[in-house]
C-alpha cells in the first residue's frame, strides 16, 4: 500500500512562524512533524510516499528529496495554490495509481501504529477512518460510529484523526486542480454504508496553533 501525507497547507493559525517554517516543517520535540511521519512510515513498512505541497513547497521537497534518506520512495504532488483535501488527492491522482492507500494529516503528532493499516481491506468500501475522542478545540465531533460503521447520526460522535484509509474512487468526481473537501463526500457515502472507522484514544495532538504547539512539547516533557 502507497500513502499518502497532506502537506500543502498554509498552516494560519500558525503565523507569524508558519510565514518562514511550512507547517510539515515544525519541530516538536526535535523531529519535524513531517520527518517523524515518515520515519514512522518505513518502520511501518511502508516503501512508497506521496506527499502534496504548495506553501514554501521547495524548502520541503529540498530538505526530504526522494526519500532515500528516510528509506522510501517519495513522490511530490505540486500545488500552485492549496487544493485542500479532496482537492490535493484529485491532482495527485496520476501518482497515486487505483489502489487503496493510507492518507496523514502532516499536521498531527500520534503515537497510532500505521502498520495496523498497511494492509487494510477496504472490499466495497470507499474509506477507513480513524476517530479519536472529541479534543477541547472541537467537542461536537465530526461522524458518529458503530460497529465499525461510520455515520452521521447526532449521538455519540468523534473527531477525524487525520489518519484514513481511501479508495481512490472517492474523489472520482473531484476535478483535479479545483479546491473540494473530504468531509462532504465521506458523509455522502456515509448515508450508503461505505465508511468503516475506529476509535484510537492514544497520543494525538493537532499541531495548529501555537497553544497546541506549546501544550505537545509540555506534555511530551512530562516523566
Amino acid at each position: 500500500m502507497k500513502a499518502m501525507i497532506l502537506a500543502a497547507g498554509r498552516g494560519e493559525r500558525l503565523r507569524p512562524l508558519t510565514d518562514t517554517v511550512p507547517k510539515p516543517l515544525v519541530e516538536v520535540a526535535g523531529q519535524t512533524l513531517l520527518g517523524r511521519h515518515l520515519r514512522r512510515l518505513a518502520d511501518a513498512g511502508f516503501e512508497r510516499v506521496v506527499i502534496n505541497v504548495s506553501h514554501l513547497a521547495e524548502s520541503i521537497v529540498e530538505r526530504y528529496g526522494d526519500g532515500s534518506r528516510a528509506g522510501l520512495r517519495i513522490e511530490w504532488s505540486r500545488e500552485a495554490a492549496p487544493l485542500e483535501t479532496a482537492g490535493g488527492i484529485a491532482q495527485a491522482r496520476g501518482l497515486l495509481g487505483e489502489a487503496p492507500f493510507l492518507l496523514v494529516n502532516a499536521d498531527i503528532w500520534c503515537e497510532f501504529d500505521f502498520l495496523r493499516l498497511g494492509n487494510f481491506q477496504l472490499e466495497n468500501r470507499l474509506s477507513h477512518l480513524v476517530l479519536i475522542p472529541n479534543p477541547p478545540w472541537h467537542p461536537e465531533g465530526d461522524f458518529s460510529l458503530e460497529r465499525g460503521v461510520i455515520g452521521n447520526a447526532p449521538t455519540p460522535r468523534y473527531t477525524y484523526a487525520g489518519i484514513a484509509v481511501i479508495s481512490p474512487r472517492l474523489v472520482a468526481d473531484v476535478v483535479a486542480g479545483r479546491k473540494a473537501q473530504l468531509a462532504p463526500l465521506w458523509r455522502a457515502a456515509a448515508v450508503r454504508g461505505e465508511v468503516t472507522g475506529e476509535l484510537y484514544e492514544g497520543l494525538w495532538s493537532d499541531v495548529g496553533t501555537p497553544e497546541r504547539l506549546a501544550a505537545l512539547e509540555a506534555r511530551l516533557k512530562e516523566p
